[in-house]
């Protein structure tokens, strides 16, 4: 690890990696071109890279921090943001896709608001196979949060490190901790911007989230976090359903056999409970979710 000697950057730029030994030093060579390491702390962290990344990242001016394990994306930047001596932290993947010219931007949008995501542009590369997966997990987000949800995995953004530090207990450790935190922040509350950004094609390997794995990850993912800040979103539909299938199941059957089925009212009573527990998980979720 490359130690850096000053304590005074405002802003801290964590990168994780992970076997990118093909495209790293594309990035590193522009985060150096723009000095942006005389600026702000820049941390690299190598999530367990069975290859030369940590050797590639280590002999530039740069601090780095390696995990003996493969622990994944999301506790790759925990660390970075555990880390960070900076107010602002950014975010930003290592394999060339994101331009670090940007980062300037979002420093400056961040003394406005509390996050700000670098949003890809509708000619910013994308994996076709994963296109319709990503509208349907945003469907969902949106009808969870009740408002539009701006690009909520893009994995160029920056936030105000006090509030995303007293959110990783929240955070999951693989890839889908972009989607997770800009569904706390907006549960939250928070200011979240966003900007326009080109995104171009990874560089070296190829990407390993797997669409099927991974994209069913997100979706739990979305229903946890909702659990979490929004619980009656999933309980009170759940028991308005129970309820009028038990209603018009028993209606349906006291006109044609002249009584009210034993089915039907387990139907309604389950949906009576559901709305309850509901409630109660609710309020605990009120009480115990903790805040920075």
């Amino acid at each position: 690890m490359i130690e850096n000697t000053s304590l005074n950057f405002n802003t801290t730029i964590v990168i994780p990696a992970y076997n990118e030994e093909g495209g790293i030093e594309s990035g590193l060579h522009k985060i150096i071109e723009l000095g942006l390491h005389k600026k702000h702390e820049v941390i690299y962290i190598d999530d367990g890279s069975t290859d030369n990344t940590a050797s590639i990242i280590s002999k530039y001016p740069v601090i780095l921090y390696k995990h003996h394990v493969n622990k994944g994306y999301g506790a790759a930047l925990k660390t970075g943001i555990r880390k960070a001596k900076g107010e602002k932290v950014v975010i930003l993947d290592s394999d060339g896709q994101h331009d670090p010219a940007h980062i300037e931007k979002i420093i400056q949008m961040l003394d406005e608001f509390d996050m700000v995501i670098g949003e890809r542009t509708d000619d910013s590369f994308q994996v076709k196979n994963r296109q319709s997966g990503k509208k349907l997990i945003r469907m969902i987000g949106e009808y969870m949060v009740e408002q539009k949800l701006p690009d909520y995995n893009s994995g160029f953004r920056g936030f105000n490190r006090k509030i995303i530090q007293g959110m990783l207990h929240l955070m999951p450790n693989g890839f889908s901790f972009s989607t997770t935190s800009t569904l706390a922040f907006l549960k939250e509350g928070y200011m979240i911007g966003a900007f326009p950004i080109k995104v171009s094609e990874r560089v070296g390997r190829k990407s390993n989230v797997k669409f099927a794995k991974d994209g069913t990850k997100t979706l739990l993912l979305i229903f946890r976090i909702i659990m979490l800040f929004n619980p009656l979103k999933i309980f009170f539909p759940a028991s308005l359903i129970a309820v009028f299938l038990g209603l018009a199941f028993g209606t349906y059957g006291y006109f044609i056999a002249g009584r009210f089925s034993n089915s039907a009212i387990i139907l309604s009573i389950l949906g009576m409970f559901l709305f309850f527990i509901g409630l109660i998980a609710d309020q605990i979720s009120m009480l115990n979710r903790r805040r920075t």
